[in-house]
């Protein structure tokens, strides 16, 4: 997915590249899908680009998406004064009911929203597979590669229903042995390792409440025998402490560690509750975490403590969560909550607004094992990157990047992929914009009214 050959050319724009200085008024050459050069002052002569006039606008390297649950955008509004244990058990059997019709309009309406928020990059985490309702998978992929954004998907699983101490209904827990062949298939299909790769897979049994620990060591054993990453939810509630205390005799991070769930290869969602010796081991091992603070927060579950593990050297990025824990959440909205609730707890100086920035770029790449290819605008990364709108009301607000995440999202006047545009002047070009809303509408109905 690479521009037209005569490449794009991004000029009079304050340019954030999040690794190096800051270009109040500067210019950015893309071609073949990647930044050719950026720098100061007007642009080179480049025979056949694209020009797009950034005036008014701040360019900073698209968003990443680490943790996120698309099918959930059909169940959006629900059990909305519930905590996780309660809206999990509420909302298991409705998602028992999804096909790939409901998981293909989700996707597309909830990848669209994130690319509508500056999202170039998305994780997502499925892990409900009822049987006989299609290629759900799949459908999600094809959901992605129509909009053109790159995409991230996690096969996840769960074998440990209510029968084996479990917290979801054994109806829609899977075989451990067919979990582990499907996982193994799938990654044969759709997982490129390429530089430029639209379509990366990684290995994700949900959670040590609805995982047995023999298929969590498998899991690790076959990602890392197919070098592709592992993704989890750890240490979301203090239930889940409870819960692992009371049934594996440790911690939850304990409880990873033990069954090699620790390395640079890994990355973990929510980490709320951790202790101080967890964040030092996440800090020695490369270990991620995707912070979500809108979903944290509205679930009750806490506050990650995101600026000691960025102290202590541990990769940390951010995440959406599931649509039904985090109604239409912005990906940019992240970078201000995630600012905002570091400053509470901590004081004003615990996150700055270039440290929220970093947060949702390059380390969101890290946590994918793609900060190589994504997350920073430097010559010969992957031309991803948003425009966004600082002009008119926000031009009282001197700073670009502050009045991008301390002030509400702003207009996105441009969102490309690999040189390519994917929203301009906040409208979705890849796809018909309105038809997105109205799958993922569609898709909340099929599944509500019982016709998946």
């Amino acid at each position: 997915m690479t521009t037209q050959s005569g490449g794009v050319v991004i000029e009079n724009a304050y340019i954030a590249p999040v690794v190096g200085p800051e270009i109040p008024s500067g210019h950015l050459v893309i071609a073949n899908g990647r930044i050719e050069s950026l720098g100061a002052g007007p642009a080179p002569a480049v025979p056949g680009a694209q020009r797009i006039d950034g005036t008014g606008c701040l360019v900073t390297p698209g968003l990443v998406n680490t943790h996120h649950h698309l099918y959930q955008w059909a169940t959006q509004g629900l059990f909305q004064d519930s905590t996780l244990f309660e809206w999990l058990t509420g909302l298991y059997r409705t998602w028992a009911g999804m096909d790939a019709e409901v998981v293909y309009g989700a996707a597309a309406a909830g990848l669209g929203w994130l690319a509508l928020t500056g999202c170039t990059t998305s994780s997502d985490h499925h892990y409900v597979f009822p049987k006989g309702r299609g290629d759900l998978f799949d459908a999600e992929v094809r959901a992605a590669h129509e909009l053109g954004l790159r995409f991230h998907p996690c096969r996840g699983s769960m074998d440990r229903g209510r029968s084996d101490g479990g917290l979801p209904p054994d109806e829609v827990v899977e075989d451990r042995d067919e979990i582990l062949v499907n996982t193994a298939e799938t990654i044969d299909k759709y997982h490129d390792p390429s530089f430029d790769s639209m379509l990366r897979v990684a290995v994700a049994p949900c959670s040590p409440f609805s995982v047995s620990e023999g298929l969590m060591i498998d899991a690790a054993l076959l990602a890392r025998s197919k070098n592709v990453r592992l993704h989890t939810h750890l240490a979301e509630t203090l239930d889940e402490e409870e819960h692992c205390r009371e049934q594996m005799g440790c911690t939850p991070v304990e409880y990873m560690e033990k069954l090699g769930w620790l390395g640079a290869d890994v990355w973990f969602a929510h980490a709320v509750h951790l202790h101080d010796a967890d964040i030092r081991r996440f800090a020695e091992t490369g270990t991620g975490s995707a912070h979500c603070p809108s979903s944290n927060a509205r679930l009750g579950a806490g506050i990650a403590r995101v600026s000691e593990l960025l102290r202590a050297g541990a990769p940390v990025g951010l995440g959406v969560d599931g649509a039904a824990s985090s109604e239409l959440t912005s990906m940019a909205g992240e970078m201000r909550q995630a600012m905002l609730f570091q400053r509470a707890v901590h004081g004003p100086t615990a996150l700055t607004a270039r440290q929220a920035l970093e947060l949702g770029t390059l380390g969101g790449a890290r946590n994918l094992g793609r900060q190589r290819e994504l997350g920073s605008l430097e010559p010969g990364k992957l031309a991803d990157l948003a425009m966004w709108r600082v002009d008119g009301f926000r031009s009282a607000v001197e700073d670009p990047v502050c009045a991008l995440v301390f002030g509400p999202t702003p207009p996105l006047a441009r969102l490309l992929v690999g040189g390519r545009t994917v929203v301009e002047n906040d409208e979705l070009r890849t796809v018909a914009h309105d038809a997105v809303g109205r799958a993922g509408a569609a898709a909340r109905k099929r599944l509500m009214r019982g016709q998946a």
